[in-house]
């Protein structure tokens, strides 16, 4: 039995806990007064036994509401006893200039919020609210508040605050060379006591809890596991949102692990890993690439990346010309210089003949150059007859960054290993760890991916990298990106300072200039040349060095020639969906499948319409007549729901 597929959706029961959701209690009238507690929504008037537990209704009503608050001031009489106290949003204030480099500023959430609460203590001894102000200069967000760590206690003598609850996060994600000599023996999964019993709980576990869970086991002649691939329901919601640029992570085979696990990974809006799928291969030749690719592409819709990014291997190659023919491939370049500078080694003259190659990669913006400089670096140290060299240069298409420059790769594949880079389960997987191990881990080593994509994501929502210059673009970057994706962007900007105009012809509608940079080194510097053309007609810049069409980033000389032209905002075209910070994407909603995890209300009504949805799905397929009273019925409930309509429910 060959290609065993599964893709399941089953029921489920749901428990979730709504820790951080407080319910209003009604006030109590005490001699008069309006008599408030920790779950009361504040006002004017209301009075409470504490301060501490006027703090607790603050702070519960601004997780309610998606802002944390602060102690701002308190005030004492002659005697020394305390009159008035004041708490505030934590948003407060102006940032602070400590940074000793004021072109790398710290992260600050200060925006200059004026929303407060002051109480007074009044004749019977109760504090009463005297002063609120609930308007925020700032967006409010309730999902966030659970990771912004600034829900103080007061510090007051006479009673000490409890301590801050903490919520669960509520989401999870997660060479046979065909060269004739080495292609092996067809085999079937290498697996250790205990590891097929350990993946058929994992995946029935999985089908159980995690709507749109899919998998897939190909089975050799004797029925016995040959090649594996799974993907749960956050990835494939994950692909639609950053499923542009995917990299096949090949690692474990690189470094000979006994286990031999592959994944599909994405990058998100912080430039973080994302799980897109993953699996395990008995083998390395171009029919099993073949088989997992066919198997990913089908989990993902048959919808294929626009780009892939890959290990040096002849197998992928072929297999990736099989099953995304319209797919753009590309090598990742630091692996590839980093074996080149390790084959380079072993010559004499290796430290010269490194230096000058990657002058010729890195330094060069057109193809002829590239060439030509190449070929001086070959001639000059007698490298002829260098025939793994030789072969690199041959496949330059795949790897030389002005030969890929002009497609969108989010990042992946520069000349330093960047977080996106990294093994998505890097620590989590070993030379000797088995497959029991690893499914006993994998969704610990998801969890701590979403909890860090979900921090990052209150960070850029509540905090700010204050500017560093007046330039309205700055600003408006800062206002729409992320924090890791604005501080990229603010490099760019601090270094228009090393930009000069060299050159600069006036065309009726379109403008070129030469930008001379000085670039600096970590002991010298050096001068480079770059070419940017400017029509004013609809703002469109394009810079010879591609780094927007590479990254998603705007480059230094492109921002130097929009300020010339004093174009004050970047036009929509240069500000990307993938780096926002306001958007809101459809995987944060799907349900986790950890057993220690609550689940905010939104990824339960999500999982639990899910699970409904499979049901009339399966009933839909039986005939054609249900088949299309459930699209007539789907599209009028979509039609409704548009509208705001509530005729349907």
């Amino acid at each position: 039995m060959e290609g065993v597929s599964v893709s399941s959706a089953n029921d489920v029961t749901v428990v979730a806990v709504f820790a951080d959701k407080a319910v209003t209690k009604e006030t109590r009238v005490v001699s008069g007064e309006l008599h408030g507690n920790a779950e009361s929504e504040p006002k004017i008037g209301l009075t409470f036994d504490g301060i501490e537990e006027m703090f607790e209704c603050y702070k519960n009503y601004g997780k309610r509401m998606g802002f944390s608050v602060k102690k701002k001031s308190n005030r004492k009489n002659v005697e020394g006893n305390l009159r008035s106290v004041t708490f505030c949003c934590a948003r407060e204030g102006t940032p602070k200039t400590t940074a000793r480099n004021p072109l790398r500023p710290h992260v600050s959430m200060r925006s200059g919020c004026k929303a407060r609460l002051s109480a007074r203590l009044n004749m019977v001894g109760g504090w009463e609210i005297s002063v609120l102000a609930l308007e925020h200069n700032h967006e409010l967000n309730p999902n966030i508040s659970r990771f912004v760590q600034y829900h103080r206690k007061p510090k007051c003598k006479d009673r000490g605050g409890d301590k801050i609850s903490t919520s669960s996060v509520n989401e999870a994600g997660g060479n046979e060379k065909d060269s004739g000599n080495m292609i092996e023996q067809l085999r079937r999964l290498q697996l250790c006591k205990g590891d097929a019993q350990a993946l058929m709980t994992f995946f029935s576990k999985m089908v159980a809890e995690n709507i749109g869970f899919y998998f897939d086991v190909e089975l050799n002649h004797e029925d016995r596991p040959k090649n594996v691939f799974w993907a749960d329901g956050r990835s494939r919601e994950v692909y639609k949102e950053f499923g542009e640029v995917v990299m096949f992570d090949t690692t474990c085979l690189a470094n000979k692990y006994d286990l031999p696990f592959i994944s599909f990974v994405g990058v998100n809006h912080h430039g973080q890993s994302l799980l897109l799928g993953c699996g395990l291969i008995s083998n390395e030749d171009a029919q099993t690439f073949v088989w997992i690719f066919s198997k990913w592409l089908a989990c993902m819709s048959g919808c294929a990346p626009q780009g892939i990014v890959t290990d040096q291997d002849s197998a992928m190659q072929n297999a990736i010309e099989i099953i995304f023919p319209q797919t753009k491939h590309r090598w990742c370049l630091w692996h590839v210089m980093k074996k080149l500078l390790d084959k380079l080694g072993k010559f004499g003259e290796h430290q010269a003949i490194s230096v000058a190659l990657k002058d010729a990669v890195f330094d060069t913006q057109s193809q002829d150059n590239f060439e030509q400089r190449w070929n001086e670096v070959v001639g000059k140290y007698g490298l002829e007859e260098c025939n793994w060299l030789s072969e690199l240069y041959n496949q330059r298409h795949l790897w030389v960054p002005c030969f890929v420059k002009n497609t969108f790769w989010a990042g992946m594949s520069t000349a330093q290993q960047n977080e996106s880079m990294k093994p998505f389960f890097d620590g989590c997987i070993q030379s000797k760890t088995t497959l029991k191990e690893f499914v006993e881990q994998y969704e610990s080593a998801l969890r701590k991916k979403v909890v860090k994509e979900m921090k990052d994501d209150a960070e850029s929502f509540s905090k700010l990298i204050p500017t560093v210059t007046s330039y309205p673009i700055e600003k408006q970057v800062q206002g729409v990106y992320t924090i890791s994706k604005f501080k990229e962007f603010q490099v760019e900007v601090i270094g228009k300072m090393y930009c000069d105009f060299l050159q600069i012809e006036e065309g009726p509608m379109v403008k070129r200039y030469v930008i001379r940079e000085d670039v600096w080194l970590e002991d010298f510097n050096k001068r480079m040349t770059f070419t940017v053309s400017f029509d004013e007609r609809d703002c469109a810049v394009h810079c010879s060095c591609q780094m927007f069409e590479f990254q998603g980033i705007l480059c230094r000389h492109a921002v130097n020639v929009l300020i010339h032209n004093d174009v004050r905002l970047l036009p929509d075209k240069y500000i990307l969906r993938r780096w926002r910070k306001d958007v809101k994407r459809s995987y944060s909603k799907v349900k986790v499948s950890f057993n220690c995890l609550g689940n905010d209300i939104e990824s339960v009504r999500r999982n639990e319409l899910c699970s409904s949805f499979s049901k009339i799905a399966e009933w839909g397929t039986a005939n054609d007549e249900q088949y299309s009273h459930i699209k007539r019925w789907l599209a009028y409930l979509e039609n409704e729901l548009k509208l705001g309509g509530r005729s349907c429910i």
